[in-house]
């Protein structure tokens, strides 16, 4: 197996985390809180991240350089999807694991 650089494998494992958090979080509490959770803008951005984080963090591990391309569109869509639970509040775990994730994937960006 190659060797993944470890700045790599650290917004790999963000990736991983946010896919998580969101997908759980969006199936979990968002489904069962109901009201602004489950609005469409909001529930389909929280899919578009756990999708987009997945994503990126294939690319990473294919090895292929368009995971650039990939990580700077996931920033952008974890920035906007930690703003957005920020705002409906209540989703800690999501806002966190988002921010991180944006970080991570600009420097892969970069």
């Amino acid at each position: 197996m190659p060797h993944i650089d470890p700045k790599m494998q650290e917004c790999i494992d963000d990736c991983l985390d946010c896919y998580e958090a969101c997908l759980s979080m969006a199936m979990g509490h968002c489904l069962e809180a109901g009201g602004q959770h489950t609005e469409p803008p909001h529930f389909r951005l929280m899919m578009a991240c756990a999708e987009i984080c997945r994503t990126a963090a294939h690319f990473m591990l294919i090895g292929t350089p368009h995971h650039r391309h990939i990580c700077g569109e996931c920033a952008e869509i974890c920035a906007e999807c930690a703003a957005d639970c920020e705002r409906i509040g209540d989703m800690a775990d999501c806002v966190e694991a988002c921010r991180r994730c944006v970080e991570s994937c600009q420097r892969m960006a970069a």
